[in-house]
């Protein structure tokens, strides 16, 4: 017989703070033992709809669904998920192995039993070694793995995580993303996470569900979403897009797909405004007609070959089947 599979769903979810809309009627399915990263600005709804499947907050209509069973009236310990938090909310009077064995404490498991799952728990988040330090004996990395173990010790069937690496410094961040993806494919649950991030969403996840304005902006898989936005939204916020209103409508060109010529040989010319040195490439920004900003990734050797400063004409050029047409 197959195993059940543990899917999440949302149902026309909406949450209203007053008359202040937080979560706009939205539904989405999340597949079973998938990544999903839910990207957008700050206020777009995403850390509210994290609650909302976390059990933190109340929906105000429409349902939350995992495994087929509904969830959205359950406290947060009967539902199957698990919540890591932003500032990882580690009790700093408990050892490390304590704090990840807490819930199961609060559930009346013995010291024993308890003890040998959280010492299971930090073996697999390689923290077996400071199992007896305090937190503010950690760093910030260490601290993290041990609030991703407190969160897995509960055996989720989706974990949650809200911003878990904004605290983190660059060079630890991209280390914890490698991590993250381990895990979630060792364990074979579902994670859903929180990000404002689009580095950060397109190295993790499967699948990226774009919110704006307490709505679904546009969801699937990472390489489409990044590919074939649909929106002038989706398409600036991901970056490393043009969007260029043209007869017909308004398109979006990938910056890599824009090439630097003489001004008489282009599509159009523009003007230079700035130009970046960015390692690989350099990046050179022109306006063109309508005040519009094209931005092209010229490689560093054939810019410094012929190098652009602000105030020359150049042209602008790319192949029109790269050219994607945007819906609004």
């Amino acid at each position: 017989m197959a195993a059940q599979r543990q899917d999440l769903e949302l149902v026309n979810v909406t949450k209203r703070y007053g008359t202040a809309l937080a979560v706009d009627a939205i539904s989405h399915h999340f597949k079973s033992a998938s990544y999903t990263c839910l990207l957008g600005p700050s206020g777009c709804g995403k850390s509210s709809t994290l609650r909302i499947i976390a059990g933190h907050e109340t929906v105000t209509s429409g349902s939350v669904l995992l495994a087929a069973r509904d969830i959205s009236n359950l406290p947060p310990a009967r539902r199957g998920t698990a919540m890591m938090f932003q500032n990882y909310a580690l009790f700093p009077h408990l050892s490390v192995i304590d704090n990840v064995a807490f819930s199961l404490k609060m559930k009346g498991v013995d010291a024993k039993e308890r003890r040998a799952q959280a010492g299971e728990m930090l073996s697999l988040v390689d923290m077996t070694a400071l199992a007896d330090r305090l937190p503010d004996q950690l760093s910030g990395g260490q601290q993290q793995r041990v609030a991703l173990a407190r969160a897995l010790i509960t055996r989720p069937q989706v974990l949650l995580l809200d911003e878990p690496l904004s605290a983190l410094d660059p060079f630890l961040r991209i280390r914890m993303r490698t991590e993250l993806r381990r895990l979630q494919r060792e364990l074979g649950i579902s994670f859903v996470h929180v990000t404002h991030g689009q580095d950060e969403a397109l190295a993790l996840a499967d699948e990226i569900v774009v919110m704006n304005n307490a709505r679904i902006e546009q969801a699937g898989p990472a390489r489409e979403v990044f590919n074939a936005p649909r929106t002038a939204f989706v398409a600036r916020f991901m970056g490393g897009h043009n969007v260029i209103a043209l007869p017909g409508g308004h398109f979006a060109i990938r910056s890599d797909e824009v090439r630097v010529s003489a001004p008489d040989t282009g599509l159009m010319a523009g003007q230079v405004v700035a130009v970046e040195y960015q390692g690989n490439h350099v990046s050179v920004t022109a306006r063109i007609a309508g005040d519009q900003e094209v931005i092209a990734l010229m490689p560093d050797q054939h810019f410094f070959n012929e190098p652009k400063i602000p105030g020359d004409t150049i042209g602008l050029t790319w192949e029109q089947s790269n050219l994607h047409e945007l819906t609004a």
